[in-house]
C-alpha cells in the first residue's frame, strides 16, 4: 500500500476531518478511507487541530538516516576502482566484482561498517557492476561420508600479484567431506617435486588418507599420444607411472582422475575462493614478493578454514573436520614409514633403477658413480630427495637393503629431478 500523502491531497484530508469534527462523520469511516489504523488516525487529527488552515500530509524527510559519510563514499569508490583493474587485467584470475570482499575491507582496512546492498547500489550507480554469465547449474554436495576418504588435489597458476609482473602456482589439497583445506602453497613454479611435498605434508600431519581426486595433468598421469611424441606402441595410458603415483603407490593410496573439466568442475574447488582473495589483496597491499604473498596466502586460508561457513556444508571447515574427528568418522590411516624403508625420503622422493656395471659404478647423466656394498651387475633401486637448490640426498637400494647414502649436485641429475 502506498503513503498516504501519494493517495489523497492535503485539501482532501483536511475536509474529512472537518466533516469528523463538526460530528458528520464517525470515526471508523475517515480510518477505512484513508486506509489507517487508530493511533495514526489520532496522529493525523492532532496536527489538523494544530495546524490552524496550514494542515498537512506531505512526508518531509528532515534529516537522511540512509545516506553515508563522504569519507566511506570515498573509500567505497576507490576500493571498486581497483576491482575493476583487476578484471581488465587478463594475467589475473579476477572475472567479477567482490562485493562482499569489499565490506569486509571496508571493516578491516579503514574500521567502517557498510551494508553490502549500499556497496552494490553504489556499484550499480557508478558502472562498477557486472551482470552474472549464466552457467550450467550442477549440485555441489559433499561426496563423501568420513574426513580421509577422498583428498581433492589441485594447482592454479596464475598472476597472484599483479605488481610483480609474475605468475606463480597455489597447489591445494581439500578434504571433501569437511572442505577443510589441509595444504595449500604458492610456488614460483609446478613442478612434480612441489606435488611430492604436498603430500608428505598432508600425510606426515594428518595421515594417510583412502584416496586422492586429481585430473589428468602429466604430473598425475601418463597419457599415451600427449606425453610422448615418440613413443613404443605396446606403452598405453597408465603404463608408464609418473613419479607423484608412485609416491601414493608406496603408501597405499588410491588415485581418482577426472576424466574432462567437466567431471572436475562437479566438485566445488575452494581454491577459487582462495586464490580471488589472495589476489585482491596482494594488488591492495602492493605486494611484490613471494614471501610477502605467503602471508597473504596464510591469511585467507586462516579466515576460510576457521571463520568461513562453508555454502555447502553450512559449517566452519575446522569444525566439521575436528568433530568428524572425535566422533571417530576418519579414514585416515596412521602415517608410518611403509616396510622396508627407513626414512621419509626413502618415501616422499624421486625414483629411477640402474644396473651396475662391472667395476661397480653406476652411470646418471653419463657421470659414473661407485656404491658401497654392490656388486657387478646388481640392479639398484635410488630414492633421490632434494635437500636443497644444490644438492640432494641418493639413497641406493638393493631390494630390501640399503647400502649407501650420498649426496649429488642437483645439476648431475637435471632432467631427473623436476
Amino acid at each position: 500500500m502506498t503513503q498516504l500523502h501519494k493517495r489523497f491531497t492535503d485539501s482532501q484530508v483536511q475536509k474529512l476531518f472537518d466533516r469528523y469534527v463538526k460530528g458528520e462523520v464517525r470515526r471508523k469511516h475517515v480510518e477505512a478511507i484513508l486506509e489507517i489504523g487508530k493511533s495514526r488516525f489520532f496522529e493525523l487529527l492532532k496536527a489538523y487541530r494544530e495546524g490552524r488552515g496550514k494542515f498537512s500530509i506531505t512526508y518531509t524527510r528532515k534529516k537522511s538516516t540512509r545516506g553515508i559519510g563522504a569519507g566511506i563514499e570515498k573509500n567505497i569508490l576507490k576500493e571498486l576502482t581497483i576491482d575493476k583493474v583487476l578484471i581488465m587485467n587478463p594475467a589475473t584470475p579476477v572475472r567479477a566484482y567482490n562485493y562482499s570482499y569489499i565490506k569486509n575491507r571496508l571493516n578491516k582496512k579503514y574500521d567502517q561498517e557498510v551494508s553490502l546492498p549500499t556497496i552494490i547500489n553504489r556499484a550499480k550507480r557508478e558502472g562498477y557492476y557486472l551482470k552474472k554469465k549464466q552457467r550450467k547449474t550442477h549440485d555441489r554436495e559433499v561426496l563423501t561420508n568420513y574426513v580421509g576418504e577422498l583428498i581433492q588435489h589441485d594447482a592454479s597458476y596464475h598472476m597472484f600479484a599483479p605488481d610483480t609482473k609474475k605468475k606463480w602456482c597455489l597447489i591445494t589439497s581439500l578434504d571433501d567431506f569437511s572442505r577443510y583445506l589441509l595444504y595449500a602453497v604458492l610456488v614460483e613454479r609446478e613442478n612434480t617435486w612441489a606435488h611430492i611435498q604436498g603430500l608428505q605434508t598432508v600425510m606426515v600431519t594428518y595421515g594417510f588418507p583412502v584416496s586422492y581426486y586429481v585430473d589428468c595433468h602429466s604430473t598425475f598421469r601418463f597419457v599415451r599420444g600427449r606425453d610422448e611424441l615418440h613413443y613404443k606402441h605396446h606403452l598405453v595410458t597408465d603404463e608408464s607411472t609418473p613419479q607423484w603415483k608412485q609416491v601414493l603407490d608406496d603408501c597405499r593410496v588410491k588415485v581418482t582422475y577426472a576424466l574432462s573439466p567437466q567431471a572436475k568442475g562437479k566438485i566445488e574447488r575452494p581454491y577459487q575462493w582462495i586464490q580471488d582473495h589472495v589476489v585482491r589483496t596482494c594488488a591492495r597491499e602492493g605486494v611484490r614478493d613471494i614471501k610477502e604473498a605467503r602471508q597473504v596466502l596464510k591469511q585467507e586460508v586462516g579466515e576460510y578454514n576457521h571463520k568461513r561457513v562453508h555454502s555447502t556444508t553450512k559449517e566452519v571447515p575446522y569444525i566439521r573436520f575436528q568433530r568428524a574427528l572425535r566422533n571417530k568418522r576418519s579414514l585416515f590411516r596412521e602415517f608410518e614409514i611403509p616396510k622396508p624403508y627407513k626414512s621419509i625420503r626413502d618415501v616422499f622422493c624421486f625414483r629411477m633403477t640402474r644396473t651396475a656395471d662391472g667395476y661397480r659404478k653406476i652411470g646418471i647423466n653419463n657421470i659414473q658413480f661407485k656404491v658401497n656394498k654392490m656388486n657387478p651387475r646388481d640392479t639398484l633401486d635410488l630414492r633421490i630427495y632434494p635437500i636443497s637448490k644444490l644438492y640432494s640426498e641418493v639413497r641406493f637400494w638393493r631390494e630390501e637393503e640399503l647400502l649407501d647414502i650420498q649426496k649429488i649436485k642437483n645439476t648431475d641429475l637435471k632432467r631427473i629431478i623436476t
